[in-house]
């Protein structure tokens, strides 16, 4: 992945009020390259498993309830500094404080439904895709 990849998901929320394809725009605008995407569910499991770094945290349970509440997309984005550019593009995980013009100041209700996450290091987005994806589902 060595900087040039990331992980995305656009959340529960933003799929049920119809922004996959706005989203994508923005994606696609900002310069990244989609080479995995599916549309798909997760089960209360899995989304247990992939947020297992907060499952401390008091609010570990209803973000597995969030996720696993409808479907997501899933998707690897390519494009140099690949993740820092693409936590730029999202802005801020509270949409109050997401700069405008960003998908989360766009798209976002609040903190917790947030329209999309993204990868936080090149390790993660490692980690994170490979949970995802199946290496015969990546193309560049």
């Amino acid at each position: 992945m060595s900087g040039n990849r990331t992980f995305t998901m656009i959340k529960p929320d933003a799929v049920k009020a119809g922004h996959i394809g706005a989203i994508l725009a923005d994606i696609a605008a900002g310069g990244f390259k989609i080479v995995a995407m599916k549309y798909t569910k997760l089960s209360a499991e899995k989304a247990g498993e992939f947020y297992a770094v907060h499952s401390a945290r008091p609010f570990y349970g209803e973000l597995v309830d969030f996720m696993s509440s409808g479907p997501i997309v899933a998707a690897i984005l390519e494009k140099e500094n690949a993740v820092s550019d693409f936590r730029t593009l999202i802005g801020a995980t509270n949409p109050a404080d997401a700069a405008p013009g960003t998908i989360r100041a766009k798209f976002a209700k609040s903190i917790g439904e947030n329209a999309v996450h993204g990868s936080d290091s090149d390790e993660n987005a490692a980690i994170e895709s490979a949970f995802h994806f199946a290496g015969t589902e990546i193309f560049s």
